[in-house]
């Protein structure tokens, strides 16, 4: 059965910094691409990065030089680091990876951006 738990979500000022973490289980983690999406209030779930086995990361426009995404595949984890967020940041984010056509989901982390 496959899992995926988010953490690292909260509140932080414009500016600043946060790290996502996606712990994942039941799947041989190294061999999937993993994905983070986020969904703001009265929004459509948009991909914000994803990366693949090997390690090769693309990025929605919006985060690019700001974001970055990284996995470790001893500790099956995949990270956002997410620097410079601004208001526009907020959402929940959510950790994804689709095995055999089914996406699974972790159950997302709030992240909040105020002054």
């Amino acid at each position: 059965q496959v899992q995926l738990v988010e953490s690292g979500g909260g509140l932080v000022q414009p500016g600043g910094s946060l790290r996502l973490s996606c712990a994942a289980s039941g799947i041989i983690f190294s061999i999937y691409a993993m994905g983070w999406y986020r969904q703001a209030p009265g929004k459509q779930r948009e991909l914000v990065a994803a990366i693949t086995s090997g390690g090769w990361a693309n990025y929605a426009d919006s985060v690019k030089g700001r974001f970055t995404i990284s996995r470790d595949n001893a500790k099956k984890t995949v990270y956002l680091q997410m620097n410079s967020l601004n208001p526009e940041d907020t959402a929940v984010y959510y950790c994804n990876i689709k095995v055999d056509l089914v996406d699974f989901w972790g159950q997302g982390t709030q992240v909040t951006v105020s002054s």
